[in-house]
């Protein structure tokens, strides 16, 4: 990583904070060019992202992008509801409106919220597969319109088909590759009706999100153990999306639960800031985090989610902030340990560049391990038949069965994660850390790391498709290579990078899709200073097949 913002931590200053009106008044006024690259709609691993800024987040990307999803649902006869959801950041009000217009104009049966609310991703996950529970016609899909956790300035906006998880690439490419026609025809063929007349027409509904989802919760988490235990938990949503979701559930289940922080400001000036200065809600980061780590003292455990609340960030009184990777790797334990319902073939589903500590937790249970490329739609399949018990990212991204085995949702959800660390605390009498203690002490403990390094164009094309034959390392910071990978070993899809392990490490690189940097996730099961070793070893490894 590199060097740390002055501000880092600390409370957002003034001058740190977005212009809203000016952000909003870009979104509507602002024409993307769709003959410039950067402004074309471009779906990543979660929709398209940008800012209205720098024309790439604008209404005509959000116009051209429902129709082409009016077109995808026409082509594959999706004829039942829409469940769209929102977050809190400033473009989402903005682009819900877009949406609707269109969705409207279209005859597509919209489900919005019915008080004009949030929607965190999992509701929406959750919605759509509660609706097509016992369907195989009239199915469900959605929208959640959300940059996750970027600053204030971004927008975002994916798809999620009726399987309820992250639309795969194939969807994606052909919903992007229809949208930028339209973009690039200036929006002639989008049907498209005023918001006012969209909101009252026969098929845009209103809809209750918040209670079928809370009162379904105990039926993935044991929240009445949670409530008898009388486990004191806080709980900061960063202001995002599940802000209004949590008092519901604590009145329902009876929890001695705080919420530290029930604000919703689209500039986000509660928030302290990244590690580079920017304002951002990532549950992950030590610095983002630091008000409710100040606060560990107070709770027996703590959580927070990043603004669609797809992610968690788990606090413990023992050791604050936890590694996303660590908590993984505890909640894996815990949960087979205690779900003896889940078949006995249900596996642990992991992103390549997740700690080897869960590989060493999978054989002990005697579990199934499938590693896949990074992004969560390789685990969808996986949760709607109950073949993965858990599914979970690096990135502080997972879900898992309901306690009966069944599929809960197929995107992540960052709400039971943090509901689990308060049953894990309530069964146990013990925090997630110092569960993790006791698979590092049986395990050895893990140092983990992820770095950017600076690349070009041209580097980074070599390392999407580089081979282990070209790299060629025959040993990596004194021990022999096991094994060089450049396809995932779970279901052998390439993950456009390489990885490198030995029986005591490893190190992966892939390039960045919007930096000019690669990445580089490296481990030790050793010492810090042999992650050093490993990282250094990696740059230099890579950069003698850059020079060849």
């Amino acid at each position: 990583m590199a060097d740390v913002h002055p501000a880092a931590g600390k409370q957002a200053s003034p001058d740190a904070l977005t212009n809203i009106p000016r952000l909003v008044t870009a979104y509507f006024a602002g024409k993307p060019d769709a003959s410039d690259p950067a402004q074309r709609v471009a779906f990543g691993t979660s929709g398209h992202r940008g800012t209205s800024f720098k024309n790439t987040f604008n209404e005509g990307h959000i116009l051209a992008t429902t129709q082409a999803i009016c077109d995808y649902r026409k082509e594959k006869g999706l004829t039942g509801p829409l469940f769209i959801g929102i977050d809190t950041h400033a473009l989402a009000e903005p682009a819900l409106t877009s949406a609707v217009e269109v969705f409207a104009a279209n005859g597509v049966e919209v489900m919005i919220d019915k008080d004009g609310g949030y929607t965190p991703t999992p509701v929406i996950s959750h919605a759509i597969l509660t609706y097509n529970k016992g369907r195989t016609s009239g199915l469900a899909d959605g929208v959640v319109i959300t940059p996750s956790h970027n600053p204030p300035e971004d927008g975002g906006y994916k798809y999620n088909p009726p399987h309820g998880g992250p639309a795969d690439t194939d969807v994606t490419a052909a919903v992007e590759k229809c949208a930028n026609a339209y973009l690039a025809g200036e929006l002639e063929d989008v049907k498209r009706i005023d918001y006012a007349k969209a909101r009252k027409a026969a098929n845009v509904h209103a809809y209750d999100f918040v209670t079928p989802y809370v009162a379904d919760l105990g039926n993935v988490v044991d929240l009445d153990l949670v409530k008898s235990a009388g486990v004191k938990i806080g709980i900061d949503p960063l202001g995002g999306a599940a802000v209004h979701y949590w008092h519901p559930i604590i009145e329902r289940y009876g929890l001695n639960a705080t919420v530290v922080n029930e604000a919703i400001d689209p500039t986000f000036r509660f928030m302290t800031v990244d590690w580079d200065g920017k304002i951002r809600m990532d549950c992950s980061s030590p610095y983002a985090m630091a008000s409710l780590i100040g606060m560990r003292d107070r709770f027996d455990v703590a959580f927070a989610n990043d603004t669609d609340a797809d992610r968690h960030g788990i606090v413990t009184r023992t050791g604050g902030l936890m590694n996303p990777n660590h908590y993984l790797a505890t909640a894996i334990a815990y949960l087979f340990a205690h779900r003896p319902d889940w078949g006995r073939d249900a596996a642990i589903g992991k992103t390549v560049v997740s700690s080897s500590i869960i590989d060493r937790v999978a054989k002990k249970l005697g579990r199934k391990l499938v590693e896949t490329p990074v992004g969560f739609k390789w685990f969808v399949d996986g949760l709607v038949t109950g073949g993965f018990g858990f599914g979970g990212e690096e990135s502080a991204g997972a879900s898992f069965l309901r306690r009966d085995g069944a599929v809960w949702t197929t995107d992540k959800d960052g709400v039971i994660l943090g509901l689990l660390a308060a049953e894990i605390m309530a069964k146990t009498g013990r925090d997630p850390s110092q569960i993790f203690n006791d698979l590092t002490a049986e395990f050895g403990m893990p140092h983990y790391a992820r770095t950017d390094v600076a690349a070009t164009g041209p580097q980074k094309n070599i390392l999407k498709s580089l081979t282990p034959e070209q790299l060629g390392l025959k040993d990596l910071a004194g021990d022999p290579v096991r094994a060089t990978l450049s396809k995932a070993p779970g279901n052998g899809q390439p993950f456009g990078g390489i990885k490198v392990e030995t029986d005591f490490g490893w190190f992966a690189a892939r390039p960045s899709g919007t930096e000019d940097v690669y990445k580089i996730y490296a481990e030790s099961f050793r010492s810090p200073e042999h992650l050093k070793r490993i990282q250094e070893e990696a740059q230099a490894g890579l950069a003698k097949v850059f020079a060849s």
